[in-house]
């Protein structure tokens, strides 16, 4: 089973939601903590909406987030510290639940994963994929 990854940084939902048409993704699983961004239209109310309307559904998981000090440093280029954070909020039993309910969406739709990082190697769903993923192939798109 195939499990796509995709971040919207630097790009226009136009461009994100071609790149998920042109793989054939139905479905988007939100894994960000915080479902809020800066950027026009990627809110998690907003960014719902322009998917249900490009027929594309959307779940958010907040427990696969990464927590704000693994944000922190993330930003600051820090990955062993986000490995060690994002290692951590992965044993907690809300992310475990989640996880598995991740692999279950994946499994009965085409999904990806979304979060900010246009690079999936400077972002937490690629640790994700790392700890939960075994036997799937990743795909990472770019918008």
């Amino acid at each position: 089973m195939t499990i796509y990854t995709i971040g919207y940084e630097a790009t226009t939902m136009a461009e994100f939601i071609a790149a998920l048409h042109r793989a054939g993704v139905r479905r988007v699983i939100d894994v960000r903590a915080l479902p809020l961004s800066r950027r026009p239209g990627f809110s998690k109310s907003t960014l719902a909406a322009s998917l249900a309307e490009a027929g594309i559904g959307y779940v958010h998981l907040k427990a696969l987030g990464t927590p704000k000090r693994g944000r922190d440093a993330a930003k600051k280029g820090d990955v062993a510290t986000l490995t060690q954070v994002y290692d951590a909020q992965l044993e907690l039993p809300e992310a475990q639940a989640q996880a598995a309910q991740m692999l279950a969406l994946a499994d009965e739709l085409p999904s990806a994963l979304l979060c900010y990082e246009r690079d999936p190697c400077h972002c937490h769903r690629t640790l994700l994929l790392q700890a939960v993923g075994e036997g799937r192939e990743v795909v990472d798109l770019y918008a």
